[in-house]
């Protein structure tokens, strides 16, 4: 009897959960509300015109200076605001505007901001490297082929070249990003172990230890199983959006 009574309650619970996942379902597919698009294409604009203004100060700086060695302090302020401001991503998903993974978000974003905060502007040394600027450079092209692809999204209104550009430029683009971002984390190495850069030694009252030099040689590692598959997966999504296009291409 028991028995029966659970089964009637399944049974009759069953409906509700079918109709809460298809409403769900249907508001994925419906998108967010006219009030959350306004606000995402106005998040998606700041941060394609705040990027746009990065790439320019590169430009500006380098032919003011005949030269592209140590152009990062021409546009520090702007990259570690608008960089910064991408951890909204996060809460974008995490509140559902955005229908996107939170962990993949979050860990893209953070690896992003670490870069930002905890090596670039903590070891003041590597500033002047080469690699700071082709990662900064990789970053720039990128975010405001990305930013500008979520704009024309929204708006229902996607120009082709902006999508091919959008599935077609990280080809070169990623590759060349982690180079720098590796590049300078070696360089941060040295810097780090001399000055025992946000280290815990022993022994202390707390009796634990903290060593930043081999977090950052972790981090460096994590490259070699993370990088393939996140180039592989939007090859993967290069095939399947282009491959789409052009065969509508082609039928019109």
């Amino acid at each position: 009897m028991a028995a029966g009574a659970a089964a009637a309650a399944a049974a009759a619970a069953a409906p509700e959960h079918k109709r809460g996942a298809s409403d769900a379902a249907t508001r994925r597919r419906r998108g967010p509300g006219p009030i959350a698009t306004a606000y995402m294409v106005v998040y998606n604009v700041v941060m394609t015109a705040g990027w746009m203004v990065i790439a320019v100060g590169l430009i500006r700086a380098g032919l003011a200076r005949g030269t592209y060695h140590g152009l990062y302090y021409s546009i520090e302020k702007p990259l570690k605001f608008f960089q910064t401001g991408a951890l909204l991503e996060i809460l974008h998903c995490a509140v559902g505007i955005v229908p996107s993974s939170v962990v993949l978000t979050g860990f893209q974003v953070m690896s992003r901001v670490f870069l930002t905060w905890a090596v670039t502007h903590s070891v003041k040394q590597v500033q002047s490297e080469d690699s700071v600027l082709l990662f900064v450079a990789a970053w720039t092209l990128s975010e405001i082929v990305r930013y500008s692809f979520y704009t024309f999204s929204l708006l229902n209104h996607l120009p082709y070249p902006i999508k091919w550009a959008r599935y077609s430029l990280f080809i070169g683009l990623y590759p060349m990003g982690v180079t720098g971002e590796l590049l300078t984390i070696y360089a941060a190495l040295p810097h780090v172990r001399r000055m025992g850069l946000y280290s815990v030694t022993l022994p202390n009252k707390y009796n634990v230890s903290f060593d930043y030099y081999t977090v950052l040689i972790m981090v460096m590692i994590s490259y070699i199983p993370l990088f393939p598959q996140l180039y592989f997966h939007m090859l993967r999504q290069r095939r399947k959006v282009l491959g789409t296009a052009e065969q509508s291409k082609k039928i019109e």
